[in-house]
């Protein structure tokens, strides 16, 4: 949760947990924990009445997705009024809970657990303590609210010309950020995306530690989503990768799409990606909103370089994308050399896949046979036949750098 709501969650939380006498945590409807309240009272803080599924969500901050499931199984979901959950020792939960649905205008935006103790809350407690996530649920709606209105400034920030509409651009993000403005912050790129109609972009409230998204054109006839995620700290990109992967979606991690397993033809750079296939890239950390415009540039390139060679994704990091972070800021055309033009041919896709993998083991003969499971007879003879379509000579240093480029930028 971020800065601006974080302290009102907590007096709130602690505001239950003082009228119901007992420790009260409240997470998002994710499951994620936002603000834990420990009532002061003899055995309620003693680590041995807390259960797995209850020190796990403390610690970790979120529950599993097991956990979430079968809590829902319960009708928490759909509930308006308190639920009472049994303790089921083989799911992990020694103790029974109360949760109690944080709703706003019929949504459910959350909930607040309580664990069930001797005696526990009158009903007129409970009564009481509805009321006040009630004003949980208004904080929650209007948290999501203001991230959803920020989409306009950030699609302003990383579209704006360099100069004076940069930085007014920056500025009303800043504004519109307040006291979220400060970083670090990491910016991610989901591509392609579906379409570039804001209805078809997820909220940033439902997207794991996203300040701020919106879709973007990402190519001439393609979109992507991009996510402004506040960091805990420059050195620690775990929120954005933990956005970035619940943004490549169930759907494709199911069919084995985006997620890093080679698409139809990986390896071979004369074809695409699979249809379907979906990445993510991540900029370098920047710590203010200044950076963010070149963070979308390198977290754009990453994820070309991720749908372009499966090894790096499904998500990838700018840092971590090797000769694609040049390959990447190239114009297009410059990947269709012409002496390499005629390998990338359907007619040669072996041949392009056997010089690439020769250049990617330094030339090394026998390992190449290794790797391709061929002869090294074989491998000589479509070395000798890669010279003869190319012009170029493999043992040329230079020759080799432009065929090993130009194979590389076919891919993109």
């Amino acid at each position: 949760m971020t800065g601006d709501y974080k302290g009102d969650y907590q007096e709130l939380v602690d505001e239950i947990s003082e009228l119901l006498g007992v420790p009260a945590t409240l997470e998002n409807r994710d499951f994620e924990l936002i603000a834990f309240g420990a009532y002061d009272s003899e055995g309620d803080l003693d680590p041995s009445a807390l259960d797995p599924v209850r020190t796990r969500s403390i610690l970790t901050r979120r529950s599993t997705a097991a956990v979430r499931t079968w809590f829902e199984g319960f009708g928490i979901t759909r509930a308006s009024s308190p639920v009472r959950i049994p303790p089921t020792p083989e799911a992990g939960v020694y103790r029974g809970r109360i949760c109690l649905p944080v709703r706003h205008r019929g949504v459910v935006l959350g909930y607040v657990w309580l664990l069930e103790s001797d005696p526990g809350p009158t009903d007129q407690q409970l009564e009481a303590a509805m009321r006040v996530t009630a004003r949980i649920g208004a904080l929650l709606a209007d948290e999501a609210q203001h991230g959803a209105d920020l989409s306009r400034e950030l699609r302003a920030v990383l579209t704006a010309e360099r100069g004076w509409q940069a930085d007014m651009a920056v500025a009303a993000l800043r504004t519109a950020l307040g006291s979220r403005g400060d970083g670090p912050y990491a910016v991610v790129c989901v591509a392609p995306w579906p379409s570039a109609d804001p209805e078809n972009a997820p909220s940033a409230r439902t997207v794991p530690h996203a300040t701020a998204l919106c879709t973007l054109p990402w190519g001439p006839a393609a979109h992507a989503l991009a996510i402004l995620v506040r960091l805990r700290a420059p050195d620690t990109l775990t929120p954005a990768t933990t956005a970035a992967t619940r943004l490549l979606g169930e759907e494709a991690r199911a069919t084995g799409t985006g997620t890093g397993e080679p698409s139809a033809g990986a390896g071979n750079p004369s074809t695409r990606p699979g249809e379907g296939a979906r990445a993510a890239g991540i900029g370098e950390p920047r710590d203010g909103l200044a950076g963010v415009a070149p963070a979308w540039q390198e977290a754009s390139a990453a994820a070309r370089a991720a749908l372009a060679e499966p090894r790096l994704g499904p998500v990838a990091e700018w840092s971590r994308i090797g000769p694609y972070r040049l390959l990447t800021s190239l114009p297009p055309e410059t990947a269709h050399d012409p002496a390499v033009r005629p390998l990338l041919s359907p007619a040669h896709r072996e041949l392009a896949r056997t010089a690439e993998t020769y250049l990617d083991c330094a030339g090394q003969a026998a390992r190449t046979a290794a790797e391709l499971g061929i002869h090294r007879q074989t491998l000589y003879y479509r070395l000798s036949r890669v010279e003869q379509l190319t012009g170029l000579d493999l043992d040329d240093g230079e020759d080799r750098l432009l065929l090993h480029m130009a194979l590389k930028g076919a891919r993109l």
